[in-house]
This record gives C-alpha cells, sequence and structure tokens, in this order.
C-alpha cells in the first residue's frame, strides 16, 4: 500500500517538475509584445529584480515569475553587464537575458564628411545625444584648444587631423574618445602614404602634404581629378608661383564668409591667402579623405599650371595662362552674364 502511495506521490511530483518546466521553457521563449526596435538600458550594478520590473512597467511582461524562477535555476543570467541595448521586436525574455550577460551594447555611429572642418565636426557632435560631452560647445575656441591639448596635437589648430569617415559607439562614449580615434587614423594614412609616396614632392614634411591635401579635398569632389589637381599645385609650388586656390581665401576669412568671394577677399592678405601668401598656408584648411591623401602623395604628371570650374562638378585644365583665360571666358563670364 505505502509502496503504491509513494510511487503515485513519485509520479506526480515528475507530472509536476515537467509541467513546470514546460511552462517554464514556453514563458521564457515566447515573443513578447515588442512591436519595434527598442533602446533598453541597464544600469552598474542593477539587479535582475529591477530589470524584471522595469519590463514589467514597459507592459512587456505580464509577470516576473518565470523570469526570476528561470534566472534562479540558471545563475548564469545574473552576470549582467551595463550598457545600452537594442531590442528586437518579438524578443522572448531569455533572448533579453542572453543579450544583457554578453555585453553586446548597441552601436551608434557618426559620419564626417570629407572636406569638413573642425568646427563643423564639433557642431555634429554637440548634436549627438549618446555621446558623453566633455567640451565646452558653447566655445569652439576655447573647445578646439581643449581638444588639441588632449590629444597633443602639435600648434594652436588641429584643423586636418582626423580621418573622415563613419564611427561607431556606444552609449556615453566621450566626444575625446571618437576624435581621438579618428586622429589616430589620419595619423595611419598620412604615415604610410608618405613612406610610398612619389619623388620627388615640393613638400619636405607629412603635415605639408597634408595642407596640400587639404586644398586638394577642398577643391574637387572628383576622384579621378585629384591626382590631376594635386599636379597643378605641384607644378606652381616648383615655378614659385603662388597657389591662388579660393578654398583657402574662404577659410582664412572664417565667419565673415558669406558665399561669395569678392576682390576686396582676395587682396586682403590673411595668413591662409594663397593669392597673397607664397607656399602653403599654415595649417590644413579642411578634413581630407583618402582619395586626397594618395593624390598628393602620387599625383598625376602633367604640365597644367592653371584649372577652372565648368560649373557640373569637373574642371577644365590648362598649361598657358591664355588657355586659362579662354576658359574661364567660356565657362565661369558667360556663366555670370
Amino acid at each position: 500500500m505505502f509502496k503504491k502511495l509513494f510511487l503515485l506521490l513519485g509520479v506526480l511530483v515528475v507530472v509536476l517538475l515537467l509541467t513546470f518546466f514546460s511552462l517554464m521553457h514556453k514563458n521564457i521563449n515566447k515573443a513578447l509584445p515588442i512591436e519595434h526596435p527598442e533602446l533598453f538600458t541597464v544600469i552598474s550594478g542593477e539587479s535582475l529584480n529591477g530589470i524584471s520590473a522595469k519590463l514589467r512597467d514597459k507592459g512587456w511582461l505580464e509577470n516576473r515569475f518565470w523570469i526570476r524562477a528561470y534566472v534562479r535555476l540558471n545563475p548564469q543570467y545574473t552576470q549582467l553587464k551595463a550598457g545600452t541595448y537594442q531590442i528586437n521586436a518579438n524578443a522572448s525574455a531569455l533572448e533579453l537575458l542572453q543579450l544583457f550577460i554578453s555585453g553586446k551594447e548597441h552601436q551608434f555611429s557618426v559620419t564626417f564628411i570629407e572636406g569638413t572642418t573642425i568646427k563643423e565636426w564639433l557642431a555634429l557632435l554637440a548634436k549627438q545625444p549618446k555621446v558623453k560631452h566633455t567640451l565646452d560647445y558653447d566655445n569652439i575656441k576655447q573647445a578646439i584648444t581643449a581638444l588639441t591639448k588632449k590629444l597633443n596635437i602639435d600648434g594652436q589648430n588641429p584643423e586636418g587631423w582626423f580621418f573622415p569617415d563613419t564611427y561607431a559607439y556606444t552609449d556615453n562614449t566621450s566626444d575625446i574618445t571618437i576624435l581621438s580615434r579618428a586622429h589616430q587614423v589620419m595619423k595611419k594614412h598620412l604615415d604610410n602614404l608618405w613612406q610610398s609616396r612619389a619623388e620627388p614632392l615640393p613638400y619636405q614634411t607629412p603635415y605639408q602634404a597634408l595642407i596640400m591635401a587639404s586644398i586638394v579635398e577642398k577643391e574637387s569632389a572628383q576622384l579621378s581629378e585629384k591626382p590631376v589637381i594635386a599636379s597643378v599645385f605641384v607644378n606652381r609650388l616648383y615655378k614659385k608661383m603662388r597657389l591662388q586656390t579660393d578654398p583657402t581665401v574662404i577659410y582664412g576669412l572664417g565667419d565673415r564668409y558669406q558665399g561669395d568671394i569678392t576682390r576686396k577677399h582676395l587682396r586682403e592678405k590673411t595668413a591662409y591667402n594663397t593669392y597673397r601668401i607664397n607656399g602653403l598656408p599654415p595649417t590644413p584648411i579642411a578634413m581630407p579623405g583618402l582619395a586626397a591623401l594618395e593624390a598628393v602623395m602620387q599625383p598625376a604628371s602633367t604640365d597644367y599650371f592653371y584649372f577652372v570650374s565648368q560649373g557640373n562638378g569637373h574642371h577644365v585644365f590648362s598649361k598657358t595662362l591664355v588657355e586659362h583665360n579662354r576658359a574661364v571666358a567660356k565657362y565661369q563670364l558667360k556663366r555670370k552674364s
């Protein structure tokens, strides 16, 4: 009699356990009512109880019983890692737990475009809500000075020293961290290309090449034209001719530039006005991309000394001033008339 009762009780326990594990498996793996991908932050030191309460309050969990029971039986899921995670639509509670212990935080990104300036980079970073802002964005001059010191960049102007690209980052990554990465990438590209540069070239240091690359970057967005434009400036430097490039004038004007270059601007002697100064300006005038860097290290071999925009993104190149004046009359004066 007792054996039968004991056997019956054992069967009942097994049935109850199987039912419990079946229900737990079902509930922990069922899709939660998450309609679209959403960010969720696990705070440092936050317990499973706190997280499950937040999930319940968001309406994702009907109750916390099953997730808490599962974690008690699988203690590895108590090792939660702080961070901001992207929760996929219809994810299960188990998938959330797996994500929270993986430490695979959601990657945000910021894209810096070739030819933009450090002021534009800082303005873009200031708008990134998930970036930890350590620089004073209300005082750009002070922010640039602080940036220069923190990254140990020689001089007072870090222009040109950051490689334009898309940079991924996690929540609360500092602005300095992102800019430091861009700075290291630029230094690497500049060093590698300098080692394999064509010779001879009219610039003696990698920094002078960086300055030249920034000018080439601003003169044309056409990849095929960059080596040719670089050759024009190389030829002019060898002949001791002034570069006479409008982007340097614009950069020298700073905030005074309102969209048009006047004769007065061309006559004004700033440190960057290559119509008035010999050789290269003192610093880069923008952030050059890889194509511009490659172009100034391996410029095309040409006899060109001049070029003028056709107004469609392309340029006409000339060997003599007479040819250049004809091209100016055809493409620039006609367009203005």
